[in-house]
C-alpha cells in the first residue's frame, strides 16, 4: 500500500523536529518553511515556502495529493515590543500587561491558518491537525493550581486573557467551521493543545513550586507527541457527538499531575501515553519539589 502524503508546516521548527522520525517511517512527506536549519541541523529535503503568503498559488502544488496537513508553523517573532505577544502566567502573583497591537502579530497567525484550511478544502485534503495550545483554556490556570477547579477538558468553554491564547481559540473556531462543511465539503480537523513538549529544569522550576507543577502537570514526551499526533493523523472516524469531524486534544503524557483531561483522545483515537513526569523525573522532584499539593486561593471568577 502507498503510503499516504502528510504536509508538514513549520518543519524546521521544535515541535516537527520531535515529530519528523515517525513521520519519516511512515507517510510520504511534503516539508515546508522558510528555512532549512533546525536547531539540530539544516533538513535537506525542507522546501522553501512561506504559508503566510496570502497568494497561496506560490505554494499551493504541495498541497496536491496531500491526505492531511500538519499545521506547525509561526508567523516568524520581529521582536518589536509594540507587537509582540506571548501567553500569560496567570499563577504568578504579578499581572502581566501586553501591547495592544499585538492582535496584528496574532492576526497574521490566524491567517495562516486560514490558508491552510482553504488549500485543504480546494485541494481536496482530508484533514488538518493544527498545533493549538493548552493557552486556548488558560483563563483557568489560577483556578487549577490554586485549587478552585480540578481539571479542564475539550467541553470546558474555551477562555484566555491575551492574545496568544485568543489566536489559538480562534484557530479552533475556524477549524470547526470547515469541519462542519459549510464550504461544499467537511475539511476534518484536529486542534492538538499541546502542553509542554520540552525537557524540564526542575531545579529552575523549584524556584516558583506553582511553576514546577504546573509543568509537570502539562509535560509531553517525545513518544507520546509522536503518538498522538500519528494516531490524530491515521485514526479514521473523528467524528464528534454531532456528526462534526472536528476534535480538541490535550498534548500532555499521562502525568500524575495532570489537570488537563485527555479522555476524549484516548476515547475517540486511542491514545495511550507511555510517561508520566513524576517518574521521568522522580529523582530530581525528591530533592526540589518542596511544597504540598494545591494550596487553596481564590482564583479569577
Amino acid at each position: 500500500m502507498p503510503k499516504r502524503k502528510i504536509v508538514v508546516t513549520g518543519a524546521a521548527g521544535h515541535v516537527s523536529g520531535i515529530l519528523l522520525p515517525a513521520f519519516r517511517e511512515r507517510y510520504e512527506l511534503a516539508l515546508l518553511d522558510v528555512t532549512k536549519q533546525s536547531k539540530s541541523g539544516v533538513i535537506d529535503d525542507i522546501v522553501i515556502a512561506d504559508v503566510s503568503d496570502p497568494d497561496i498559488e506560490k505554494y499551493r502544488a504541495h498541497f496536491k495529493g496531500a491526505y492531511a496537513v500538519v499545521h506547525n508553523a509561526r508567523v516568524p517573532n520581529q521582536r518589536d515590543p509594540r507587537t509582540t505577544t506571548g501567553p500569560n502566567r496567570q499563577w504568578l502573583a504579578a499581572p502581566q500587561v501586553h501591547p495592544v497591537d499585538g492582535y496584528i502579530a496574532e492576526c497574521k497567525m490566524l491567517d495562516m491558518a486560514f490558508n491552510m484550511y482553504k488549500l485543504a478544502l480546494e485541494e481536496g485534503v482530508r484533514r488538518v491537525v493544527i498545533a493549538s495550545s493548552n493557552h486556548a483554556t488558560d483563563w483557568y490556570e489560577s483556578k487549577l493550581h490554586f485549587g478552585t477547579m480540578d481539571v479542564v477538558d475539550h467541553a470546558t468553554y474555551p477562555k484566555s486573557d491575551n492574545l496568544y491564547g485568543w489566536c489559538k481559540i480562534s484557530y479552533e473556531a475556524l477549524g470547526f467551521v470547515f469541519a462542519a462543511g459549510r464550504f461544499g465539503r467537511p475539511v476534518e480537523s484536529v486542534n492538538v493543545r499541546i502542553g509542554a513538549p520540552r525537557s524540564l529544569d526542575i531545579a529552575a522550576l523549584a524556584k516558583n513550586q506553582t511553576s514546577l507543577r504546573r509543568d509537570l502537570a502539562c509535560y509531553i514526551s517525545d513518544r507520546d507527541m509522536r503518538q498522538l499526533y500519528v494516531k490524530s493523523i491515521d485514526t479514521d472516524d473523528i467524528r464528534d457527538a454531532d456528526g462534526v469531524p472536528f476534535q480538541a486534544f490535550y498534548g500532555v503524557s499521562n502525568n500524575t499531575r495532570s489537570c488537563w483531561s485527555i479522555a476524549n483522545a484516548r476515547k475517540v483515537i486511542g491514545y495511550a501515553p507511555e510517561d508520566d513526569s513524576e517518574l521521568v523525573y522522580a529523582d530530581e522532584l525528591r530533592k526540589h519539589l518542596t511544597a504540598p499539593g494545591r494550596t487553596y486561593a481564590p482564583g479569577p471568577e
